[in-house]
């Protein structure tokens, strides 16, 4: 089947159910959920889910053939259904990979793929970098490094709002002009409102301007009917609310990362094998980050998919995903490692 006009279902693996799940306890007061689905005695790989805050979905589990991975999803600090939620306490980058060690530890996994996208790619390469023994491979999308200059495009007056000023005039609307100098702070205050509907609303036009950006990747459409079979669940208010501010708090900190850390350190991962799948034609993390970090990681392999934007949706891009997870599970079929839950 040509990718040409497709959509990521059509290349993706039929939905899977969970097999197992839980909350694990991982201090300062957290408990994250997770689950297992697939092979339990395949090649385990972990998905790591964007924002930060967003949480996982059922059709995360697809991006592995269930025949030969052990599938685990986690939801990280205060997303999703990890409690409690939107929680901002001891909630920071480094948390956040001392989770995901604590839980491989707590399923007994020896070492395993991760796969993520944009935060998700971000938070893959600081676990990689701090545990790279636990690594089998890595296959990311829509690449962060989270440098200066990937957040000012993101984040200020003088990146991508320049390129598309009716986008983030609807991010900054609501804000003071004093706020608007410094935005990220002005949108905490406002999501911690203590009038409800002032967070709400700042919410949702945090959450719409990475969408918005996406949006004006003018990736190929979906055909309507398709569309609407494939309508995810409308996250609820308290989720959203919970997404955006964890998403602030991660970003007001400089996502809680030393400037250029993840390049400069990308030689502790010369022992791991990756692919990275980048669109070329992505607003949200643009192609530079992906080949700054191509260069500085002698194991990876750069994909650029031309027409494919930030969006794992696009056809092109899932499946250059599904060929990665693919590629992978071919390539280490014969280690098995017994299912503890």
């Amino acid at each position: 089947m040509s990718s040409c006009g497709s959509h990521a279902w059509q290349w993706m693996y039929p939905p899977v159910q969970a097999h197992a799940h839980g909350w694990l306890a991982v201090g300062g007061g957290h408990e994250i959920y997770w689950e297992t689905c697939g092979n339990p005695m395949g090649v385990p790989a972990l998905f790591v889910h964007g924002g930060p805050g967003a949480g996982c979905t059922p059709d995360d589990r697809r991006w592995f053939d269930p025949r030969h991975y052990r599938i685990v999803l986690f939801d990280q600090r205060g997303a999703g259904r990890s409690r409690p939620r939107g929680e901002l306490s001891a909630n920071t980058t480094s948390h956040l990979v001392a989770d995901i060690e604590a839980l491989r530890r707590y399923l007994r996994v020896d070492r395993w793929l991760l796969f993520g996208g944009s935060w998700g790619a971000t938070l893959s390469l600081a676990y990689a970098q701090r545990h790279p023994e636990c690594v089998r491979a890595l296959v990311l999308r829509g690449v962060f490094t989270a440098t200066a200059h990937e957040r000012r495009w993101l984040y200020t007056p003088h990146g991508a709002a320049l390129a598309y000023p009716a986008a983030w005039r609807r991010l900054t609307a609501t804000l003071a002009p004093q706020g608007r100098a410094d935005p990220l702070q002005a949108l905490a205050e406002r999501l911690h409102d203590d009038e409800p509907a002032i967070g709400q609303a700042t919410a949702q036009a945090w959450l719409q301007w990475e969408q918005e950006l996406m949006d004006l990747e003018v990736s190929e459409p979906l055909p309507e009917l398709h569309a609407k079979a494939r309508q995810p669940r409308a996250p609820s208010g308290a989720e959203v609310l919970a997404a955006a501010r964890i998403g602030v708090h991660f970003a007001r900190q400089e996502f809680f990362l030393g400037e250029g850390q993840l390049l400069e350190h990308a030689g502790r991962m010369s022992e791991i094998p990756g692919i990275i799948v980048q669109g070329r034609r992505d607003c949200v993390t643009p192609m530079a980050a992906a080949e700054a970090l191509h260069r500085a990681w002698p194991g990876s392999r750069l994909v650029r998919v031309p027409g494919a934007g930030h969006a794992s949706s696009h056809g092109e891009m899932a499946r250059r995903l599904i060929e990665a997870t693919d590629h992978f599970s071919k390539e280490t079929s014969d280690e098995r490692q017994p299912f503890a839950h």
